[in-house]
């Protein structure tokens, strides 16, 4: 009986190890049990990542861009017809609404750059925590449209600089990715588990990381209440424009 038991727990143990190499990858197949993108030629699995994304109707997408020696942190929730979140850049944050082609700008009173004057600081207030519908034609339009754009934001994730090459197996989180790299720097996790979204993008030169979560999650979306909402003119000159992430 004795030899019986201690052979059972034997047999156990070693059926516990064996599991636990298979689980941890030990002389098995790193994919097993994945999408099997990591299989495929570094150029298939970015356009496959490309394509699962322009296929999600929405994305959450955070992190941090340096672009001519300033860092962005972006929080953003991306759909085809707008977006909505905050952009951090030299101590201001500012909230971005975009639905259609109608684009509002939230901010408190430091972020408009007012003087010492009570004109300008009288106008601040009013604008102070209030929407800013940002005119069409104002120059700020365009960059600032651009945070909320899901197809520009996204654009330079499939744009690794120099020859492509398939990575390391790695991790986002708890998803399984694997890497995609480029020869000149950058590189893209993407998923190994359900489609091949992109995960996260590092960009070349230390010049920031990207994370795309909720990558089909529904979120709301609709133009503030009128009451919320302030009339600057023709122009919101006063506000600080900010660099395009992609630059």
């Amino acid at each position: 009986m004795y030899h019986g038991r201690r052979t059972a727990a034997v047999l156990t143990a070693l059926a516990s190890a064996l599991l636990l190499s298979g689980c941890l990858g030990l002389g098995g197949d790193p994919d097993a049990g994945t999408n099997g993108v990591a299989k495929l030629p570094a150029k298939t699995i970015e356009q496959k990542a490309a394509a699962a994304a322009k296929a999600a109707p929405t994305v959450r997408l955070t992190g941090t861009v340096v672009s001519n020696g300033q860092t962005y942190r972006l929080d953003m929730r991306l759909r085809a017809e707008g977006g909505v979140g905050e952009v951090t850049t030299k101590g201001d944050t500012f909230q971005l609404l975009r639905v259609g082609d109608d684009l509002y700008l939230k901010a408190g009173a430091d972020f408009y750059g007012t003087g010492d004057d009570k004109d300008s600081q009288a106008a601040a207030a009013k604008l102070n925590g209030k929407y800013v519908k940002v005119p069409p034609g104002d120059p700020a339009y365009r960059q600032f449209s651009g945070f909320t754009d899901k197809k520009v934001l996204l654009a330079d994730l499939f744009v690794l600089d120099g020859t492509v090459d398939v990575g390391d197996h790695r991790k986002v989180g708890t998803t399984r990715t694997i890497e995609v790299t480029g020869s000149a720097g950058g590189s893209l996790d993407v998923s190994l588990s359900g489609a091949p979204y992109p995960l996260r993008y590092q960009r070349a030169g230390n010049a920031g990381t990207l994370t795309m979560a909720d990558w089909g999650e529904d979120f709301a979306l609709a133009a503030p209440a009128k009451s919320d909402v302030v009339d600057y003119g023709t122009s919101v000159g006063a506000t600080p424009t900010p660099a395009s992430p992609h630059k």
